[in-house]
């Protein structure tokens, strides 16, 4: 695990996206938005298990950068749904793309079963470091 996430931390950043100074809660809105789509801010902040107001203060952020733009919802006016500006994409795209690419490579020969076994063992690994503070002990 040390491996591949120090692997992962040496995937180039373009500079246009190194400029923004991006913390880690940056980078998982963004692989959201990339790979599942535009969504709403609720559905964000229930994807990433946060306060919806975290997440707003997050896309107020970078909406202030032109890295994601909020527009309202076609199908319910009070809504508005975020997303990835135009503009940003390809940048988005470029440094995210390796990533996920390296994921489908590695899940691919799994079956359903064994891919459900493999994100809950994740999530378990997850919630032993959150139940012992962020230690890895046993």
């Amino acid at each position: 695990m040390p491996r591949m996430v120090g692997r992962a931390k040496r995937l180039p950043v373009p500079e246009v996206v190194r400029s923004l100074e991006l913390s880690p809660r940056h980078l998982s809105l963004l692989a959201l938005l990339l790979f599942d789509g535009p969504a709403t801010v609720n559905d964000l902040a229930a994807r990433l298990e946060v306060a919806p107001t975290t997440v707003s203060l997050m896309v107020g952020e970078l909406s202030r950068k032109d890295v994601l733009e909020r527009r309202e919802d076609e199908t319910d006016r009070r809504r508005r749904i975020v997303s990835i500006t135009d503009a940003m994409r390809p940048e988005i795209e470029a440094w995210l793309a390796g990533s996920a690419a390296a994921w489908r490579t590695a899940l691919a020969p799994l079956t359903a079963a064994e891919r459900r076994t493999f994100v809950d063992t994740l999530l378990a690994y997850e919630r032993a470091l959150e139940a012992n503070g962020g230690s890895a002990t046993d």
